[in-house]
């Protein structure tokens, strides 16, 4: 399994589940701040159409590109239902933003052979590493 830094310098395609529209959240400005390092930042949110300059998606299943990661901005309760859409798609890694933890997301990751990172936040860690895309 690859630990948060090697599933970062592996991945170009983040699909973000939970992605806000309101600049003033870590659901927005992470993603954003992702994308200035040039990932590309796919938004998943049942209420938008247009995110980042990027179309929104209801669900993963309706992304028509490969995603080599699927970052989670939703309350740990609705983690374990992510898990088993992207384990469903074949998606490599689920990552749960800092703050939220979901055993059972965790074994249904496990089950699925997918990398599983969970309560750490995906900007600090590219930045920390120096990762760019």
């Amino acid at each position: 399994m690859r630990d948060a830094i090697q599933i970062l310098r592996d991945s170009k395609t983040i699909a973000v589940v939970g992605l806000s529209r309101a600049a003033r959240k870590a659901a927005h400005h992470v993603p954003a701040s992702l994308q200035a390092l040039g990932f590309r930042i796919i938004p998943v949110n049942p209420e938008a159409d247009e995110i980042l300059g990027e179309t929104v998606y209801r669900r993963l299943a309706d992304i028509p590109d490969p995603v080599d990661v699927v970052e989670v901005f939703r309350p740990a309760p609705e983690a374990a239902a992510v898990a088993r859409e992207a384990a469903a798609l074949g998606i490599g890694a689920i990552w749960l933003q800092l703050g939220i933890r979901s055993a059972e997301a965790a074994a249904i990751a496990a089950e699925a052979g997918m990398d599983y990172v969970e309560d750490r936040c995906m900007i600090v860690d590219a930045r920390q590493a120096g990762i760019r895309h």
